[in-house]
């Protein structure tokens, strides 16, 4: 899965299931100020990505992300090991 690929889950998740406009879910976006997430949507955006992503996502170092491009970062080496 591509980076591209990664950053197109995490926008049709962020849109459907937080209805947020998609024109919003821009890489740069923040989460918490600029896309409103709150601790509770985090641990929810990490349960839905769980559906896509093989590979066990660290609570921790998710708690690192900032941007919509953090979260790919994050997830891209996950995606990335057999």
């Amino acid at each position: 899965m591509t980076r591209e690929e990664i950053f197109g889950k995490l926008q049709e998740i962020l849109t459907v299931e937080f209805e947020l406009g998609k024109e919003a879910v821009t890489p740069e976006a923040r989460l918490y100020e600029e896309l409103e997430l709150d601790s509770i949507d985090a641990v929810d955006l990490l349960v839905k990505m769980k559906e896509f992503i093989p590979g066990k996502i660290d609570p921790e170092s998710f708690k690192k992300a900032v941007t919509v491009q953090d979260v790919v970062d994050i997830l891209y080496p996950l995606v990335q090991k057999p």
